[in-house]
């Protein structure tokens, strides 16, 4: 079984790495420190399937699992990439039950018998999505579900402010939903750039945390420089 996927059913925590840049060597070095799952962002990173192929492989030698967000659920798209050796996909925009299966359908014929070994992710991204939670993260064949933060903030009418009070009750909401579940192998997961919530989401049962490259090279430089200069 994929070692994510096992780590999921053991209850364990995945912690996802974001290289921001189409950076093979920086994939493979997530690897080395520890993380379980290397992001692939097609939909607004600059990666084409050439370079998606060099990203997985990186990711394979590091040990790690590869997960790519597309920009479009079209079959034809995701089946291309499942054969760049990719190890799994977070589809955007997922709003219905019927969406997310033919999601996990999509991945499970492209992939055949190694389907167990494959990730399928949606994003909840709307109002839609929240409203159908309770049908979408009981989709069989499902491993998580993660929250789009910006864009759930842009549809409850508050772009750009993803601390609002609304914004924050919508993603108590959403955690709450995914910890009820029917679905024992899906968990909900969360794009974490103040690090500092990660531990009260933890404790909420947020079980899957993406970290940006851009966030860890942000505060680490801040950082520095608050003892150097």
């Amino acid at each position: 079984m994929n070692k994510v996927k096992e780590k999921l059913r053991n209850g364990g925590t995945v912690m996802v790495f974001n290289p921001n840049f189409s950076s093979a060597a920086l994939v493979e070095h997530a690897g080395a420190l520890g993380f379980d799952v290397a992001f692939i962002d097609c939909e607004h990173g600059s990666a084409s399937f050439e370079r998606a192929e060099e990203l997985a492989r990186a990711a394979r030698a590091a040990g790690i699992t590869s997960l790519l967000r597309p920009w479009t659920s079209e079959r034809a798209i995701i089946t291309r990439f499942l054969d760049c050796g990719v190890g799994g996909i977070q589809f955007p925009g997922v709003e219905t039950a019927a969406a997310a299966r033919e999601a996990v359908e999509t991945v499970r014929t492209a992939r055949g018998k190694r389907f167990e070994d494959t990730l399928v992710v949606a994003m909840i991204e709307s109002t839609v999505a929240i409203e159908n939670l309770h049908e979408i993260i009981a989709v069989d064949g499902l491993d998580a579900v993660v929250i789009g933060l910006s864009d759930l903030a842009r549809d409850l009418g508050h772009a750009g402010e993803n601390q609002h009070p609304i914004v924050r009750r919508a993603v108590d909401q959403i955690i709450s939903i995914a910890n009820k579940t029917t679905n024992p192998h899906a968990v909900v997961g969360f794009n974490l750039h103040l690090w500092e919530e990660g531990r009260e989401l933890k404790a909420q049962g947020v079980r899957w945390f993406t970290i940006h490259a851009k966030t860890m090279l942000a505060r680490g430089a801040r950082e520095l420089k608050a003892m150097l200069v």
